[in-house]
């Protein structure tokens, strides 16, 4: 249905309503004579008069009765649609589809999570964890958590991590018989855990000073996930390249030996990125503000 056949025929239903131009005329906020003629247009369209006119009054006909009985409920649907649809805006309330890492749903978002539930018990957040960047747009997403050297120019970016920085790890009993490397190109004599990336193994990428340094390593395992790498670096398996969080513990406890770390400077850290602050609904702004680092 064209919007301006909708239009004319709300307009039929409000006039056929107050049984007056005049009235109908000051609820809509035009004039009669504007009133009158896209009813007469209608009529003209349809073939059919839909309104019996005298100088004192204003009824539907039999067409326009029969019309106005059909047309009434789809318009009471309409306006519970355009309701419900405003509310978005102002309550926080419905499904938010986000895409994240597992890295990042576990660091940024877990920690959050209940007291974001039960703050907002109306919000369903939907969540996909991906590995790499990915098109909001596209997937039809309403925000992302990514890092923030993935995130593109155009997003708007709220910094939900401080800066984050990498550790490269290995068990005790791997270290058993080998030695502990010094520099990134010692990491070629090693087995390393490799970690997949969209666009293929990712090269870990070391800084000390002014000195960069990109090693392709090799190992018997590449996984795509560093939650996954973490496991296999605790059982032996090899060196593994993951958040200095997130095997924290584990080389508190010494159940991992952390090495090369004067080789592993700060990275910009997680982001909540979304296409625009125009109309933003309110569920949305309720996430960004829970999730944002004060």
């Amino acid at each position: 249905m064209m919007r301006s056949e909708l239009n004319e025929l709300a307009t039929f239903a409000i006039v056929a309503s107050e049984r007056s131009f005049t009235r109908a005329a000051a609820k809509l906020g035009v004039s009669q004579s504007a009133l009158s003629h896209t009813i007469r247009g209608l009529e003209q369209r349809l073939e059919l008069q839909l309104l019996a006119r005298t100088t004192k009054s204003v009824a539907p006909t039999a067409a326009g009765a029969a019309l106005l009985k059909e047309l009434s409920p789809a318009l009471e649907q309409i306006a519970r649609a355009l309701n419900k649809a405003r509310s978005v805006r102002h309550r926080p309330a419905g499904r938010l589809r986000i895409v994240m890492s597992r890295s990042a749903a576990v660091m940024v978002l877990l920690p959050r999570l209940t007291a974001f539930a039960e703050a907002y018990p109306d919000i369903v957040l939907d969540v996909v964890t991906v590995t790499g960047p990915v098109d909001l747009v596209a997937g039809e997403f309403d925000a992302g958590i990514q890092l923030g050297e993935y995130i593109q120019k155009d997003m708007i970016a709220v910094r939900v991590t401080q800066e984050l920085r990498l550790a490269v790890v290995g068990s005790p009993g791997y270290f058993a018989s080998r030695s502990i490397p010094q520099k990134p190109k010692d990491l070629n004599d090693h087995r390393c855990i490799g970690l997949r990336l969209p666009g293929g193994p990712y090269r870990w990428e070391f800084e000390k000073g002014r000195k960069a340094v990109t090693v392709g390593v090799n190992g018997p395992l590449i996984i795509d996930d560093t939650h996954l790498v973490i496991q296999a670096a605790l059982a032996g398996v090899g060196l593994g390249l993951a958040f200095e969080e997130q095997v924290a513990e584990h080389v508190a406890k010494r159940r991992l030996i952390r090495v090369l770390e004067d080789w592993t400077p700060p990275i910009p850290g997680f982001f909540m990125y979304y296409p625009s602050r125009q109309h933003q609904p309110a569920a949305l702004s309720a996430l960004v503000n829970a999730l944002r680092l004060s």
